[in-house]
């Protein structure tokens, strides 16, 4: 139950896999398990319901129940539209784009929390939970709300990093709110890293240009559990929280090192180097080994076995390793016990046999996508990978590259899908959308 417990310990186990509680989906590793979504759609085929957003964001949608739950940015001084029925030049940076890499923002900045129901895109509810005008930019591609929230069915946790992180029950209500002070990120970059949740215990990364930590927060009040120093530059990886052992320890990627604390008390329990500038992929776990994974400035890849303790680098704990065609932006999906992750931020995939480190594909270019940041998400037996123009080519999970279908739809996805039933959530730069096909 490693994978499955990565996140979602303490929360039922059917509730987590009929759902999408947080950015990778309910097993940390980019699968739904016993979805079975759209392989075919277009505008005109198989949209359930699409909907304008307000404002600017990357962060994937999350699903639970009856509602999506997605994070956005809107530029004060712009009357917000109701999601749905905003003009498509917020949702393409518009005013919300002031404050990009180079630029000191001026215009204050909503960041807000919105509900929509899962059948009909309708708004449920809509939260602002800080009015403020950033301290510094924003990637030319991103915008002010990059991570994506994550829930376990009775706490909605949404950070929005140096602009607070907030807690809400799933009908709106706020609980707590937490201000973990202004991070200075490289370049203005920006921030992107999600909070992750294991029980009553929300974990968030603070790695910047400035002093960085790691803590953990009671999910019932905010109350600071653990805080732990790291020593980083700015991260944009989302920590991945396992089981094994009967020890509870949460992996983080780091561009100087991969390091695991424990859940319980924040004590570093391992650590490990080798990874390339600017870590950004989310580990995945797999039979008692955690995969991490970078890829600016270099490729690194390291099957790292748990239960280790002290410096791992170099050990007989690097149960396998590879330096080529590794992610920049998009994590890998784990799949079939197959490891699937592309080149940088191309369409060119690998695929690896998770257990042994055999190659069964690498670097082979899919013909219908450019440039990706999203992550791949496996279901029916499908990948998925949506790229930045606007397409999404689904494949046969296997061992070679076969196409099912090759997807094209007027937006662009940053933001992964998420995938629950028989629907796939598309957050796009105008537009969100659900794909289904009709019910008989």
């Amino acid at each position: 139950m490693l994978a499955l417990m990565a996140g979602f310990g303490a929360t039922a186990a059917t509730s987590e896999v009929q759902n999408w509680p947080a950015w990778r989906g309910p097993l940390g590793n980019g699968v739904a398990p016993g979805a079975n979504p759209p392989m075919e759609w277009s505008e005109s085929r198989n949209v359930v319901w699409k909907v304008g957003v307000p404002g600017r964001g990357s962060s994937t949608p999350i699903v639970w129940g009856d509602q999506v739950f997605l994070l956005t940015a809107i530029p004060e001084g712009v009357e917000p539209p109701t999601p749905g029925e905003g003009p498509e030049g917020l949702g393409r940076g518009g005013p919300g784009g002031r404050g990009s890499r180079g630029e000191t923002p001026s215009q204050p900045q909503r960041f807000t929390v919105i509900a929509l129901g899962r059948d009909d895109g309708k708004v449920r509810w809509q939260k602002t939970a800080r009015v403020q005008v950033p301290h510094e930019g924003h990637h030319k591609d991103h915008g002010f709300a990059s991570a994506s929230p994550v829930t376990d069915g009775r706490v909605l946790i949404a950070s929005f990093g140096s602009f607070g992180v907030f807690a809400y029950d799933l009908k709106g209500k706020l609980l707590w709110e937490k201000d973990l002070g202004d991070m200075r990120t490289r370049n203005s970059f920006g921030e992107g890293s999600s909070p992750a949740l294991h029980g009553t215990t929300a974990v968030v990364l603070w790695d910047h240009e400035g002093e960085d930590f790691i803590v953990a927060l009671d999910t019932r009040d905010g109350r600071e559990l653990w805080r732990q120093r790291r020593d980083e530059p700015t991260g944009w990886s989302t920590p991945l929280i396992v089981e094994h052992g009967g020890k509870t320890q949460v992996v983080v990627n780091g561009t100087n090192k991969v390091r695991a604390y424990d859940l319980a008390t924040g004590s570093l329990l391992w650590e490990c180097s080798g990874q390339t500038a600017n870590a950004i992929p989310t580990p995945v776990a797999d039979q008692g080994s955690v995969i991490v994974m970078s890829g600016f400035r270099g490729s690194a890849l390291q099957v790292i076995r748990l239960g280790g303790s002290g410096d791992l680098t170099g050990t007989e704990a690097i149960v396998w390793s590879h330096n080529k065609g590794t992610p920049y932006v998009p994590s890998p999906l784990l799949y079939g016990g197959r490891l699937y992750f592309l080149s940088g931020n191309t369409a060119m995939l690998s695929i690896f046999d998770a257990r042994t480190g055999k190659p069964e594909v690498e670097m082979e270019r899919l013909n219908g996508l450019t440039g990706v940041y999203a992550s791949p998400v496996g279901a029916a037996g499908r990948v998925y990978l949506a790229g930045r123009d606007g397409g999404v080519v689904v494949l046969k999970e296997g061992p070679k590259v076969e196409v099912l279908a090759t997807n094209r739809l007027d937006d662009g996805f940053d933001a992964s899908p998420a995938v629950v039933g028989n629907r796939l959530y598309l957050r796009g730069r105008v537009s969100l959308y659900c794909l289904g096909e009709p019910k008989p």
